[in-house]
C-alpha cells in the first residue's frame, strides 16, 4: 500500500518498525489530551475535604501524569524519543469525579500526541491507586487527544 492510506509504521512486509523522522524539520509542536475518573461521592468529598488517607492525591496524579509524559517511548514501543519541553497538568474536582487535562509541548521532528495520552493515562492510575482505599469502583474512562498544533498536518482539535 503506498500513499495517503499507507500505514506509516508497517513495512510492505507488514511487520511494525519506526518511522524515519530524521529529515522531517524541527518545528514547534504541541497537544492535548484529557480523560476523567469517576467516583463516589464519598471519595469526592475525601479529595474536597483533604480527608484521602493517602495525602495528597491530586498532587501526587499531576506529578505521575508529568513523569509519564517524559518517560512515553520507554512505554510506547514505535513512539519516538522528543524533547519534551513543557507539560502542564490539570486535575479538576468534579461532582462526579476528576477531569483530568495535559498540554505537553516540544520542538521536534515530531508531535507529542502520545507524551499528552500517556501522561493523562498514568495521572489517572496515580489517582486510583491514591483513592482505592475511599472508593474500590473509581473508573478511569474518556482519554482522547483534544488538540494538537504544528508539524506538516498542521493545528487539529476535537
Amino acid at each position: 500500500m503506498s500513499g495517503p492510506d499507507r500505514l506509516t509504521h508497517l513495512r510492505p512486509d507488514g511487520t511494525a518498525h519506526m518511522v524515519d523522522v530524521s529529515a522531517k524539520a524541527v518545528t514547534v509542536r504541541a497537544a492535548s489530551a484529557e480523560g476523567k475518573v469517576l467516583l463516589s461521592a464519598a471519595a469526592v468529598e475525601a479529595l474536597r475535604g483533604g480527608t484521602v488517607p493517602k495525602g495528597d492525591a491530586l498532587g501526587v496524579a499531576r506529578v505521575a501524569g508529568i513523569q509519564a509524559a517524559k518517560r512515553t517511548p520507554d512505554l510506547v514501543p514505535l513512539a519516538h524519543p522528543v524533547a519534551v519541553h513543557a507539560v502542564e497538568v490539570d486535575l479538576e474536582v468534579q461532582d462526579d469525579g476528576v477531569r483530568i487535562t495535559a498540554t505537553v509541548r516540544t520542538a521536534d521532528r515530531t508531535g507529542v500526541e502520545m507524551e499528552a495520552l500517556t501522561c493523562v493515562s498514568v495521572a489517572a492510575l496515580a489517582l486510583v491507586d491514591m483513592i482505592k482505599a475511599v472508593d474500590k469502583l473509581a473508573t478511569i474512562t474518556g482519554i482522547q487527544v483534544v488538540a494538537k498544533s504544528g508539524g506538516r498536518s498542521g493545528d487539529w482539535s476535537r
